[in-house]
């Protein structure tokens, strides 16, 4: 009975632990940026070793996954109350563009820090790497939910295809993002303006039976970038 407990106890204390470096991490990235944050710093600020901040979290790429899965995670708390209020598939669909881009919002003075060391070869912090699939499955599982609850959502096979190619494009959108300096980044809200509105004039040939087959291939094709 007692050995449980001082499990127990330990236990409790490992996950108060873990989750102290994690918050640490997410404020270091969001403050300081990727460069700045070492495994070192964290393990310093939480007043533990490199080994016992290693034992939680291997490298500071499994680091900046936490931080994916919590933007994510946000994104998606963000996106789901105003979804319920839509049902038009372009609306839907900019809720949950805008909505992402809210989120990423504190981190853009430190963005390209995170572009450059996600396009390094192997990397494992790139969206479409392996590492990614959790923080990367919440954002598409958004996408998928925005279009099959819409009301003018296109036919069957194209709307299976359609929330993998949102997503690509919603990483592209990112990355215009990153190297936006206008106020607010307002160029990167008109594209989005504008992509959107091609897309609402593209929807119609969807329902075309001639083009429909082919539309479907088009964006399996696409999808294909995405693991």
């Amino acid at each position: 009975m007692f050995s449980s407990a001082t499990s127990a106890g330990k236990t409790a204390k490992s996950e108060r632990t873990r989750a102290h470096v994690r918050d640490l991490a997410l404020r270091s990235f969001r403050e300081r940026g990727y460069d700045a944050t070492t495994i070192r710093r964290i393990a310093t600020e939480a007043g533990i070793s490199v080994g016992t901040t290693n034992y939680h979290f291997a490298s500071k790429a499994d680091l900046v996954q936490e931080l994916y899965l919590d933007v994510q995670q946000q994104h998606r708390s963000a996106a789901e109350p105003l979804l319920a209020e839509s049902s038009d598939l372009i609306d839907r669909l900019r809720i949950v563009y805008t909505t992402g881009l809210d989120q990423l919002g504190p981190y853009h003075a430190h963005a390209a820090e995170f572009v450059s060391a996600a396009l390094a070869p192997r990397s494992g912090i790139n969206p479409l790497a392996a590492e990614s699939s959790f923080a990367r499955d919440v954002t598409e599982g958004l996408f998928a939910d925005a279009v099959a609850g819409a009301r003018n959502a296109p036919p069957g096979p194209v709307t299976a295809e359609l929330p993998r190619v949102l997503f690509l494009a919603h990483l592209l959108l990112a990355m215009y993002w990153v190297y936006d300096e206008s106020p607010d980044q307002e160029r990167t809200r008109r594209l989005l303006d504008r992509g959107l509105a091609l897309l609402k004039l593209a929807l119609p040939l969807a329902r075309l039976p001639l083009l429909r087959r082919p539309l479907a291939e088009l964006l399996a094709t696409a999808g294909e970038i995405r693991p």
